[in-house]
């Protein structure tokens, strides 16, 4: 039951963030998510794809920042 919880809610955090129009949204969301499940290594992907994606967004500030601390380097 717990499971089906959560993925109904990472579902809808993604169909939501993807109607903001924000660059990297969706991607952030699951990174955020990702993270929150102690998927680090999927994380870390998903925070690469935001920084490489979309330069200097704000998502892609935020993606950099996270990324030093999951690599420890902040």
């Amino acid at each position: 039951m717990k499971n089906s919880l959560l993925v109904i809610l990472a579902i809808s955090i993604m169909a939501l963030s993807g109607c903001s129009g924000e660059k990297g949204a969706q991607q952030m969301e699951t990174a955020q998510f990702e993270e929150k499940q102690n998927n680090r290594e999927h994380a870390i992907k998903l925070y690469e794809e935001i920084v490489t994606k979309y330069p200097g967004s704000p998502n892609a500030n935020k993606a950099a920042e996270r990324l030093g601390v999951l690599k420890g380097t902040k």
